[in-house]
């Protein structure tokens, strides 16, 4: 079967960035049709892709791993992963195509991302590791453990995880109903699929590990937790990463608080939007009088009382802290001030174009960015871009709230010379400032209010 690539195969052969690519296929009418794929993500022929670079003069590269690469994607994408498992390599390129099939399984499969597989792994070690959610083994593979033990319910990820750490045991299975560990490690790591509503609340009323509380059926993250400390050593490690609802929602507020009052709870600490790691003790001796929460990764130093904690809410979350934290405002009110606004006038309307014409009349490298995160590579020699990021901000503005998706590129514009445009930029750039000015100031209005009814703060 012909060996096809995808547009992100495309850039990487050629060491170019994924807009360069959708720049060829928009600016060169010879560019190689797609052969299959979706309109979202259109599938090449390898060899019309390396004809046509080869013939515009572009240099790359595919290496033996990238060709095999290119054979295993002919396959079924549903066999994809079972196809991986039994490919004959050696570890270094299986792992270049691991890679790849977390790429391009990345909404399936859900990987830890690589920055928080080595915040974990860096605050936790020791000579056995468990990982009873394992996946393909990212989190496992990171550790510095000898002894490694996972465990991971789809088969196909188990047999992966079991390629890339042939020395580590990986048992295949359903761990919070048939948990397959049966000793005590040091430590305990765990991305879990905390999604999965199903997780067996009715079979597992009456289940042992739940020594702080039975979990609720909507809150398979407090169960996955118990789990994990269920699989440490008194004084072991754990680290979770659960969504950060877990840390505030109502129903497990009393499990949350009986592992505050045993003293299980070492920190939570925010890793991404919408994503904490809870760092954990199997208890032993007295419980601590201090917590650590933490809004961004750095160091664990405790700052939260946990009598404080245990109200009627018992909200973990880490951006409590700023909520009830007067010292920002305290430090801001000295020297903040609101930009002012640009100074602009009525005039005739001038030519209009639109965006994508805008965009296509000036191709190159500079690449400016929308509010949604898509990139345009433009010539900063006749496009302004803070004339372009203003536009793309204004289409955005400007869009009815409850409409349909936004055709961006068919927003019209004002057609002006360079000159123009850039007049044109430093009052967007000056409204951007005023927006963000006053994001920050209801920030702090908040921080007011919330400094006075505490009696943190009061009037001079």
């Amino acid at each position: 079967m012909d060996e096809t690539v995808n547009a992100g195969d495309i850039a990487r052969l050629a060491d170019v960035g994924r807009a360069a690519v959708s720049n060829w296929r928009r600016r060169f009418e010879d560019f190689p049709a797609p052969v299959g794929g979706t309109a979202s993500s259109p599938l090449y022929l390898l060899r019309d892709v390396e004809a046509w670079l080869r013939r515009n003069g572009k240099p790359f590269r595919v290496s033996p791993a990238e060709r095999l690469w290119t054979r295993l994607r002919t396959v079924d994408d549903l066999k994809l992963g079972e196809a991986l498992s039994t490919v004959d390599a050696d570890a270094e390129t299986f792992e270049f195509l691991h890679e790849r099939y977390l790429e391009a399984h990345s909404r399936l499969l859900n990987p830890t991302p690589p920055e928080v597989v080595e915040l974990v792994t860096s605050l936790i070690g020791g000579d056995t590791v468990f990982d009873p959610a394992c996946g393909t083994g990212n989190l496992l593979k990171a550790s510095g453990a000898r002894h490694k033990i996972g465990q991971e319910l789809d088969p196909v990820s188990a047999a992966i995880a079991r390629r890339r750490m042939p020395k580590a045991q990986i048992i295949t299975g359903d761990s919070l109903r048939h948990n397959g560990i049966h000793q005590k490690a040091d430590a305990v790591i765990c991305d879990p699929p905390w999604h999965d509503r199903a997780w067996g609340h009715e079979e597992l009323v009456g289940d042992a590990r739940w020594t702080y509380g039975l979990p609720p059926r909507g809150e398979p993250e407090l169960a996955w937790l118990q789990h994990c400390l269920s699989l440490a050593k008194p004084g072991g490690q754990v680290a979770v990463l659960l969504p950060s609802a877990a840390a505030t929602r109502r129903p497990g507020k009393r499990i949350r608080g009986n592992l505050l009052r045993a003293g299980a709870i070492h920190a939570v600490i925010t890793v991404q939007p919408g994503r904490d790691l809870w760092l954990l003790r199997q208890p032993v001796g007295k419980a601590p009088e201090h917590i650590a929460l933490l809004e961004e990764p750095g160091p664990i130093e405790p700052n939260t009382r946990v009598i404080d904690l245990l109200d009627d809410d018992v909200d973990l979350s880490p951006a409590r802290r700023s909520r009830t934290d007067a010292s920002a405002y305290l430090a801001a009110q000295s020297s903040f001030a609101v930009p002012s606004l640009p100074e602009l006038r009525e005039q005739a309307a001038p030519p209009m174009t639109t965006i994508g014409e805008l965009v296509r009349s000036a191709p190159g490298r500079h690449v400016v960015t929308s509010p949604t995160g898509a990139t345009y590579e433009i010539d900063p020699d006749r496009i302004d871009p803070d004339f372009l990021e203003g536009v793309l901000r204004a289409a955005f503005a400007r869009t009815p709230t409850g409409s349909t998706r936004l055709d961006v590129r068919r927003t019209q514009v004002p057609s002006l010379p360079l000159g123009e445009q850039q007049r044109y930029g430093r009052a967007f750039a000056q409204l951007k400032a005023l927006e963000d000015g006053l994001r920050e100031a209801a920030g702090l209005v908040r921080l007011g209010y919330v400094g006075l009814l505490g009696g943190q703060i009061g009037p001079v």
